[in-house]
C-alpha cells in the first residue's frame, strides 16, 4: 500500500480528496494545528521557489499548485469555523493552539486592532497584489498570443535556414506553447486569489456575528466575553489563511512580473539597479539632503547617503579602468579574428526571398506550411537524385512585389514569380486557357497558361478537369523545376566527400581502389555533375563507380567516362523513362542524320567538337520540335535514341532548347526493355 501512496499521481490523488473531506467532516484541534502550519511553511516554500527561479517557464506548475493551495486554505477555514462555532465557548483555546496565538499577537489584548489589521492585510492582498498580478497575467497572455505566429515563423525559418536542426525546433515549439498556456493559466488562475480574498472577508463576518450569537443564546457566556473571545478566535482565523494567501500572490506577481528578466531575481535586481554609478550618486545626494532637513532623523539619511555614494565611486572607478592587455595573438588568434570576415564570405546555397505579403505562408496554420513543403521537396530529391539538396534560407524581402517571390541559387537569381493568397491556381492539362472568371497569368514553372480564381469556384473548376493547386505549391513546385535544373551546381566537392563517406562497408574497399589512384575525386565530381545535369539519379553510386573504375583505365576524358557509366545504368535509365504501358517510347534518328552527325565531328578526345552547318542545325531543330510535339499530342513523353558515338553531342546541341528532352543510346537501352517507336526525325 505504501508503495501505491509513494508515487506522484496517487499522492496528490489523496491529498486533494482530504481536502474534499475537510469540507465535510469535522476535525480535532490537534489537527487542524498540524495542517494550518503545513499550510503557512508550504506558501514560504512556493514563495522562494518563484524568487530564486530563472524564468517563469521553471514553474509551469504554478497555476494547478495555485488552485490546490486556495481549496485547501478554505477547507481550512471550514474546518476552523466548525470550531469555533462549536467550541468558542470553552475559550480561545478551542479552536486551537495556532489560532489563538495568531489572534492575541495580532490583537495585542485589543480585539478591535486585529480586525483593522486583518482588513488591512485582505485589502493589500486583494487590491494591490492579486489585481496587480492578474492584470500582468492577462496582458502577457495577450501578448504571448499575439506574437505567437510570428515566433513560430522565425523557428521555422531557422530551420529551414539550417541554422537549427530538428530537435531543437521541436524545443522551442514547445517553450512557445508552454508559455502561452502558462500565461493563459495565470490569468484564470489569478480569479482564484481574488476569489479567496472576498470568501476569507465573509467568513470573518459570519464567524464573528454567528459566534456571538451562539455564545450569547446557547451557551449562556456573557456578552462582553463572548465578542472577545470569538472575535479572537476570528481574527486568528482569517491571519493564519490570508498570511499563506498573501505569500502566495506575492509569489504569483513575482513570477508574472519576471516575464523577459533572465536569471534569478535577486542578481537581476543588482545587474540592473545598482550597477549605474550615476544613479546611485543620486540617490546618496537626495539622501544627504533629506538628512539635513530641520525635524528629519539624521542616521537613517546619513546611512543611505554614504553607503550609495561609497558603491557609486566604487562602479565609477570601475568603470573607468582600462580594460586588460590583450595577449600578442598568435597563428591560431589571427585565424580567430579572421572568423567574422570569413563568416561574411559565406553564400546561401538555396534562397527564397518572399515579398511581405507572402510570409503568412511560412506559418500557414490551415494548410500546409512552406517549410513543411520545402522539407517533404528535399527528401522526395534525395529519394530520386541520391543527394541531399542543401537548406533552404526563407527571409523576407521588402524590395519584392507584395506577393512577389525570388529564388535564388548561389546568391544569383535563378526564377521568380507571383503568388494569390487566399486564391487557387487552376490550370487546363490540355494546356489552353481556363475558362473561369479570374486573373489569367502564366505558370512559374512551365509557362503554361493559368488562372486564379477565388476559392469558392474549386468545385466547378474540379468538375471542369482542371489542375489545381495553392500557392504554396505553385512556390514549391516552381523550386522544385529550377533545383533540378541546377543539381549539378549544387553537388559540390565536399557533398562528394559525404556521400562516399556514407557508402555501405561492403563498397569501402571498391573507393580505396578508385580514389584517388586511379581517378581523382575532382573527376568523380564532374562525373557525377555531368549525370545530375542530364537528371540522371546518382544513388547507384557502386554502379558508378565500378564504371568509371572499368573506363579510366583507358582514357580520362570526361566524356567517355559518362558515356561507360550511362551503359551501367542501362537498366535504371530504361526504367526511368518508360511510359505508363511499361514500355520505352523512343524517337529515332534517320541513318541520314546519324551519318551527318558522325560526318560533322571534327577533333580528337576531349577536343572532339561538332561542327555542323548552321542551315543543318537549323532544320535539326525544327524537326526535333516537330517530332516530339506530335509525340506529346498523344500522350507520349519519348527519349531521343542515337548512336553511341554521338549521343554526348546531341544532348549538348538538344539541351539549349529542349533541357527536359532525355538522349539515349543504343548501349544504354537495358536488354529486356520493350522498346516503342512513336517517331523518327
Amino acid at each position: 500500500m505504501w508503495g501505491w501512496v509513494a508515487r506522484g499521481e496517487v499522492a496528490l490523488a489523496l491529498g486533494v480528496v482530504g481536502i474534499i473531506v475537510l469540507l465535510i467532516l469535522p476535525i480535532p484541534a490537534f489537527l487542524l494545528d498540524a495542517l494550518l502550519s503545513l499550510s503557512v511553511t508550504s506558501a514560504v516554500l512556493i514563495l522562494m521557489t518563484a524568487l530564486l527561479m530563472k524564468k517563469p517557464l521553471e514553474f509551469t506548475a504554478f497555476p494547478t499548485v495555485l488552485l490546490v493551495t486556495t481549496l485547501f486554505r478554505l477547507g481550512l477555514n471550514i474546518a476552523s469555523t466548525r470550531l469555533i462555532l462549536s467550541h468558542g465557548h470553552e475559550g480561545a483555546h478551542g479552536a486551537g493552539k495556532i489560532i489563538e496565538t495568531f489572534g492575541n499577537l495580532m490583537m495585542g489584548g485589543n480585539y478591535v486592532i486585529g480586525v483593522i489589521v486583518f482588513v488591512i492585510l485582505v485589502i493589500v492582498n486583494f487590491v494591490v497584489i492579486t489585481k496587480g498580478s492578474g492584470r500582468i497575467a492577462e496582458v502577457s497572455a495577450r501578448f504571448t498570443l499575439d506574437s505567437l505566429p510570428g515566433k513560430q515563423m522565425a523557428i521555422d525559418a531557422d530551420l529551414s535556414a539550417g541554422l537549427i536542426d530538428e530537435s531543437e525546433a521541436k524545443k522551442r515549439r514547445k517553450e512557445l506553447e508552454q508559455e502561452s498556456t502558462f500565461f493563459g493559466a495565470m490569468d484564470g488562475a489569478s480569479k482564484f486569489v481574488r476569489g479567496d480574498a472576498i470568501a476569507g472577508l465573509m467568513i470573518v463576518a459570519i464567524n464573528v456575528v454567528g459566534g456571538i450569537l451562539i455564545g450569547v443564546l446557547q451557551h449562556d457566556v456573557p456578552l462582553s466575553v463572548a465578542a472577545s473571545t470569538y472575535t479572537l478566535m476570528t481574527i486568528g482565523d482569517g491571519l493564519v489563511s490570508q498570511i499563506p494567501a498573501l505569500v502566495i500572490s506575492i509569489a504569483a506577481g513575482l513570477l508574472v512580473s519576471k516575464a523577459g528578466v533572465e536569471g534569478a531575481a535577486d542578481k537581476a535586481l543588482v545587474t540592473q539597479l545598482a550597477m549605474n554609478p550615476v544613479s546611485l550618486g543620486m540617490v546618496s545626494a537626495s539622501a544627504g539632503v533629506i538628512a539635513l532637513v530641520p525635524g528629519m532623523p539624521i542616521i537613517p539619511f546619513a546611512a543611505v547617503s554614504v553607503a550609495s555614494g561609497v558603491l557609486a565611486w566604487r562602479r565609477s572607478q570601475k568603470a573607468l579602468e582600462p580594460p586588460p592587455p590583450e595577449p600578442m595573438a598568435d597563428a591560431a588568434g589571427a585565424e580567430e579574428q579572421e572568423e567574422p570576415i570569413a563568416n561574411s564570405l559565406a553564400i546561401d546555397e538555396i534562397k527564397i526571398e518572399l515579398g511581405y505579403g507572402l510570409l503568412a505562408l511560412i506559418n500557414d496554420l490551415e494548410g500546409r506550411r512552406l517549410t513543411d513543403q520545402i522539407k517533404a521537396l528535399r527528401r522526395t530529391l534525395a529519394a530520386d537524385f541520391g543527394f541531399v539538396m542543401p537548406a533552404v534560407r526563407i527571409l523576407d524581402n521588402m524590395r519584392l512585389p507584395s506577393q512577389g517571390y525570388l529564388i535564388r541559387i548561389k546568391e544569383l537569381e535563378a526564377g521568380q514569380g507571383e503568388v494569390r493568397l487566399g486564391s487557387l491556381m487552376a490550370m487546363d492539362p490540355r494546356g489552353g486557357q481556363v475558362e473561369l472568371p479570374g486573373e489569367h497569368v502564366r505558370e512559374p514553372a512551365f509557362g503554361l497558361p493559368a488562372t486564379w480564381i477565388d476559392d469558392a469556384l474549386r468545385e466547378e473548376a474540379t468538375f471542369r478537369g482542371y489542375t489545381i493547386v495553392d500557392p504554396a505549391t505553385v512556390l514549391t513546385t516552381h523550386l522544385t523545376e529550377i533545383l533540378k535544373d541546377n543539381m549539378a551546381d549544387l553537388l559540390s566537392y565536399a557533398e562528394v566527400q559525404k556521400l562516399l563517406k556514407e557508402l555501405p562497408e561492403a563498397q569501402k574497399k571498391l573507393v580505396e581502389d578508385l580514389i584517388p589512384g586511379v581517378v581523382s575525386a575532382a573527376t568523380l565530381q564532374r562525373v557525377l555533375q555531368a549525370l545530375l545535369r542530364e537528371r540522371v539519379s546518382i544513388r547507384d553510386l557502386p554502379a558508378i563507380l565500378e564504371g568509371i573504375g572499368e573506363a579510366a583505365p583507358h582514357t580520362s576524358s570526361i566524356t567517355a567516362l559518362v558515356e561507360q557509366v550511362r551503359t551501367r545504368l542501362a537498366r535504371q535509365l530504361s526504367f526511368a523513362y518508360r511510359g505508363d504501358d511499361g514500355a520505352l517510347p523512343i524517337v529515332t534518328l534517320s541513318p541520314d542524320w546519324e551519318n551527318a552527325f558522325a560526318d560533322a565531328l571534327v577533333g580528337q578526345g576531349e577536343d572532339r567538337q561538332l561542327a555542323l552547318a548552321p542551315s543543318r542545325l537549323q532544320e535539326f531543330v525544327r524537326a526535333i520540335r516537330e517530332a516530339f510535339e506530335r509525340a506529346a499530342l498523344s500522350g507520349e513523353s519519348p527519349v531521343l535514341l542515337v548512336s553511341p558515338g554521338i549521343r554526348p553531342y546531341v544532348r549538348s546541341l538538344i539541351e539549349r532548347f529542349r533541357g527536359q528532352t532525355p538522349v539515349m543510346s543504343q548501349n544504354e537501352v537495358h536488354p529486356r526493355a520493350r522498346l516503342k517507336t512513336v517517331g523518327t526525325i
